[in-house]
Parts: structure tokens; sequence; C-alpha cells
């Protein structure tokens, strides 16, 4: 009756020895760090310089406990271990004065950061300790907002270009195109061509709604972008952005970043360990990308500063050299390079490679097949501002390969490559909210965090063995299994516990208990039945089981909900709640009557119980 065939007791000593083992990796500790890593595409992370970071270590004095080469392909790096902090920062001044021409652009980046003091054999089973979030390892918190303006205002731009391409080519005569506010106004001779007009735009522009108003003599089609199109490129602007985010942080050498959105229109940026604000902005900041624009042939050279500009171009000037008119009209933009290398021209001179994808070697091609012996500019938008590389003369129609000659360095070639490579904020953002928590905010609440939950587990201990005796000795011991699975699971699936992961910890314990004073209860009413020892065990397991599901199935629906709805702390504390249910609900039932069994149903002839005081009717007994 309360006996365990051998295949469920091996599976509780299997799943006891999985939570040891995937818990383990939290007791192991971090140890200071140092990554070096190169923002230069010329130079390359390889054995040899990590043979060179430990020599400028050793002969700065410098004590290291290890210093290994990690990761694949572009995300190579070089990883030093110290004894304390005081090392780590004393090597870090070391290896940015050694290892560096030049510090205005220096060849090797030196991020500080912790590294976890896990086994391999360890960490090739992914046994891989908790990450911790920024409210208990301090950092660097950023809340970005997309411009939903300057969004609607880039999509109208590609929409005038559009416009005018479409009616080129199916030789619709217009009067004229201009953008007034967030509208894009395009004016008729006669009401005929209008409506051909229309017809065209509306079939290739979904994303539109279009009008149609007087303008004196004229006639002109208005054309507005419809709300949920601006919404919906909102969206892909928070995705793409993003993924650039992603790149771009992670080839600078920040140790698990937190990127993610929040609500329709905002992004969370979290750098752990990163205490420099304006560091850290320069950071995100940083994405560059790359337009190509033809140069105004109307203006003649040596004019441009004096003659009217026309509306549908405006005026630039050079890095090195005079102003220049271009086109308003965008031919190519960043979205569409694949792949960005420094290199040489066939002068030997520093360049930049490009490689476009489908789409942007069909649209390059198309431009420069009509444009030969024209002037085509390479622009560069850094931070909001334009700055024109360079403006060769079109000398044959380009395809999906091309360099960008003048760079006059090598570094400014690998800078731009990088820059390039990270991709383009496809959507403008904006920071609404920034904060700093420091390292030691962070060890104190991990220390209260871990109190709370220690002398909580601790407290429950007490009065269950008090109240319930030995029966309380079994809650307690699938109490501490379930603690056990909750940290495997956690540690296993990688979630980042905060201060709200905590306190989920904590309720799961608590509710954890609560099944087992049900099962606790029920065999107590069993007994005061007047059932048998072993029949009242059996029945109170079973019978307590349909409560105990009822009750955490109900919860679980609740933590879904705000698994699904919520967002940062809130998600977080949701994903460790419902865990929690679904490891309370193996331990509290499966492994505390395995442990029961293994204790009472050896034996045949049970007289009694250790469950504490059973009341009966007039009677009271303590078995």
């Amino acid at each position: 009756m309360n006996r365990y065939p051998l295949w469920k007791y091996l599976l509780i000593v299997f799943a006891l020895l999985m939570g040891a083992l995937y818990t383990a990796p939290n007791y192991f500790g971090d140890s200071p760090a140092l990554q070096v890593t190169t923002s230069k595409a010329t130079l390359k992370i390889t054995n040899d310089t990590a043979d060179r970071v430990k020599s400028v270590l050793k002969n700065a004095g410098i004590a290291e406990q290890g210093i290994e080469l990690e990761g694949q392909g572009s995300n190579v790096a070089v990883r030093a271990r110290f004894a304390t902090p005081d090392a780590q920062f004393k090597a870090k001044l070391a290896l940015e004065k050694d290892l560096n021409r030049g510090q205005t652009e220096p060849d090797y980046v030196v991020t500080v950061n912790l590294v976890k003091n896990v086994p391999k054999w360890m960490q090739a089973v992914r046994a891989l300790p908790l990450n911790l979030g920024l409210d208990l390892r301090g950092g660097v918190h950023f809340l970005l907002q997309v411009d939903a303006a300057a969004t609607a205002e880039t999509k109208l731009k590609g929409v005038v270009a559009g416009v005018r391409s479409q009616l080129r080519d199916k030789s619709i005569r217009h009067a004229g195109i201009e953008r007034v506010g967030r509208a894009v106004e395009v004016r008729f001779r006669d009401a005929a061509t209008l409506a051909a007009a229309r017809s065209v735009l509306a079939s290739q522009f979904t994303d539109l709604a279009f009008a149609e108003a007087a303008d004196g003599t004229d006639v002109k089609l208005v054309a507005t972008l419809k709300p949920e199109a601006l919404q919906r490129t909102v969206d892909e602007g928070v995705k793409q952005n993003i993924s650039t985010l992603s790149k771009r942080i992670n080839e600078l050498g920040v140790s698990e970043p937190i990127i993610q959105q929040q609500g329709a229109d905002r992004i969370v940026v979290q750098l752990p360990g990163v205490q420099d604000v304006a560091h850290a902005k320069d950071i995100i900041g940083r994405t560059a990308t790359l337009e190509l624009r033809m140069v105004d042939s109307t203006v003649l050279p040596g004019t441009e500063e004096t003659a009217t500009i026309p509306f549908t171009s405006e005026l630039f000037t050079l890095e090195q050299g005079g102003p220049l008119v271009l086109s308003k009209d965008v031919i190519l933009s960043g979205e569409y390079i694949s792949s960005a290398d420094a290199t040489f021209d066939q002068h030997q001179a520093p360049a930049v490679s490009l490689d476009l994808n489908g789409d942007g070697g069909r649209k390059m091609r198309e431009a420069t097949r009509d444009n030969i012996g024209k002037r085509m500019a390479i622009l560069l938008k850094e931070k909001g501002k334009y700055t024109i590389l360079s403006a060769p003369t079109i000398q044959s129609e380009l395809g999906s390969k091309f360099q960008i000659t003048g760079m006059g360095s090598v570094d400014k070639s690998t800078e731009l490559a990088l820059l390039l490579r990270s991709g383009a904020l496809s959507a403008p953002m904006e920071f609404i909210e920034e904060r700093v928590i420091g390292p030691q905010l962070g060890a104190e609440n991990i220390a209260k965090g871990l109190y709370s939950t220690v002398y909580g587990f601790a407290a429950i201990a007490i009065f269950m063995i008090i109240y319930y005796h030995l029966f309380g000795f079994f809650s307690v011991a699938a109490l501490g299994s379930n603690l056990l699975f909750l940290l495997a699971a956690l540690s296993f699936f990688q979630v980042t516990l905060t201060l709200p992961g905590i306190a989920a910890i904590a309720l799961a314990l608590g509710m954890a208990i609560d099944a087992n004073v049900l099962i606790n209860e029920r065999i107590r009413e069993e007994l005061r039945a007047g059932n048998t020892p072993q029949a009242a065990i059996a029945a109170g397991f079973d019978r307590a089981w349909a409560t105990i599901l009822d009750s955490n199935v109900t919860t679980l629906i609740v933590g879904i909900a705000l698994w699904m709805f919520g967002s940062g702390p809130i998600r977080g504390f949701a994903v460790v709640h419902c865990l929690g249910i679904l490891t309370s609900m193996f331990s509290a039932v499966f492994v505390s009557r395995g442990v029961v069994n293994l204790w009472y149903g050896r034996k045949k002839k049970l007289t009694g119980v250790s469950i504490g005081t059973v009341w009966t009717p007039g009677v009271s007994s303590l078995k």
C-alpha cells in the first residue's frame, strides 16, 4: 500500500543528483577578470595576443590566476583572472598603456568584468551559475524610447523617393512632389492625370491613405501614412534596433548585457559591471549608417554656397574640401549592407569593402547604370550628423560589391567597417531614463535576499518539526529538495535572478510547505476517522492531491498571465514563480511520499505514526 517500486526511488535519487549538479556552480563564486578584445578589423585576437598580455602583466609585477583564449570567430577574446579587484584595476591600466599605440583610438579594448569559477566539465554539461540582475550585481541601466516623429519622417523620405520613381516608370507627368508636414503632396495639371497617378500609387503603396485637393489651377494628391502603418514601422524599428544594439555591445566586449523590449516603443539596456554612464552611452550611441546620394549636377561646381538650392536637394560640406549639393533621394542605405571589411584599394590606400544583399545590389545597378560620368556621394550618418566620406565619379555600372576609398588612415577604415558591420539604428531613439547601481549595493541586496530566504526556511522548519514531529521532518526534507530543484532549474535555463526573483523563491517555499500541511492534516483526519496508520497515510496523500493540484494550477495561471503581459521585474518574478510551482508540486507530493514510504512502508504492523497531536471527539492522543 505504501511502498514505491524501485524505479520511483531511483527517479527521486536521480532528480536529487541532477539538482545538486546544476545548483553546485552557484557556490564556486566569481573572480575579478579583464577581457581583452579589439574593435579593429585588421587586428585579430590570437594566442600571440594572450602571450603578449601575460608578458605585460609579468613586467608590471601583477600576479594573474590564469590567462586563456575564449570565444570563436569574430568574438574571440583574451580573458585574464585575478585574485583581488585591486590587482584587476592595476592590470587594466597596465594593459591599456602597453597594448595600445594611442589612447584616443586604442587598438585593444580592455573591459572589467567577472569570470565564473566553474570547472570545465560542469560547463560542458551546461551546469552554469545563475545570471544576476542589475540590482544584485551592479551596473548601468538605460531606458530608450523610439522617436515616432523621426521614424515617420524617415519613412516619408522613402515614400517621396518611391512616388517619384513610380510616376517616372509609368510615364505619368506631375508638376512637383514635396513633403508638407507628415504628408506628401503631388501636384498635377489636370484631374485625369491625377486619377491615373492615384491608381498606380494606391496599388504600390498600401501603407498610404490618399486624398485629393485643389491647388489654384492645378490639382494635388495628398498621401499620408496610415496610423497602423506608422505603428508597424515603429514596431519593426524597435526589433531592428534591439538586434543592432546587441551586435554593437557584444563587439565592444560588454559581458552578459540585457537588451529587451519594454512596452510598444521602448528598449531596456542593462550593462552589468559597467559603472561609467558616459562610456556606456557612447557604446549605445555609436552606430552609423551609410547613405548613397547623387550629386545635384544642376548646381555648378564652385557656386554651391551662393546658388539657389532646389527643393529636391540640400547642401552638405565635405570633411575635406568644399561644399556639395546632394539630392534628397537616398539611392541606398546601410540596411542593405551584408558585410563591411577594412581593406586597401588598388593604390594600397586604406579603404572599406562593402558587400550588398540581393536588393541592395539591384538598387545599385539601377542607380549607376543611368548615371555614368556623374558624381555619387557616400555619406556617413552618426549620432544624427552627416559626414560626406567621398564623392567619386561613377566610371561604370556597379553591383553588389564596391569600395569606399579616401579614408585617410587605417584606423578610420577599420572603425568605419566596425560601425557599418554592427548595423544602423533603423529608428531614432532617445534616452528617457538612466541609473547606475554600484556593486556594493548589489552585494547588500544579495546578502539581504539570502538572509530572508535562509531565516524563512529555518522558521518554517522549526514550526513544522514542532507541530508535526517526524512528519514535519519529512516535510522539511521535501521543502529542501524543492529549493534544490528550483535553483537547479533557474541555473539550467539561465534565468536572470533579480530582487523580485528572490521574493518569488521565498513565496515558492511558502506554497510548497502549504502542500505538505494539507497532506499532514488530511492524514490526521483519516486517523481521526479510525483508519489504520497505513491506510491513513495512503488516503491522506491521495485525497490531498486533488486540492493541491487545483490550488497550484490556479496560481500557475496567474503566474503565466504575469509572464505574458508583464515586463522587466514583473516578468522576472513570474518566471521564478511558475518554476517554483512546478518544482513544489513534484517535491511536496512525490518526494515527500517517497520519504514517508521509505520510513513507514517497510513496517507491516504499524501501530502509530509520529504526526503530532491527533484530536478525536472527546479524546486526545499523541502518536
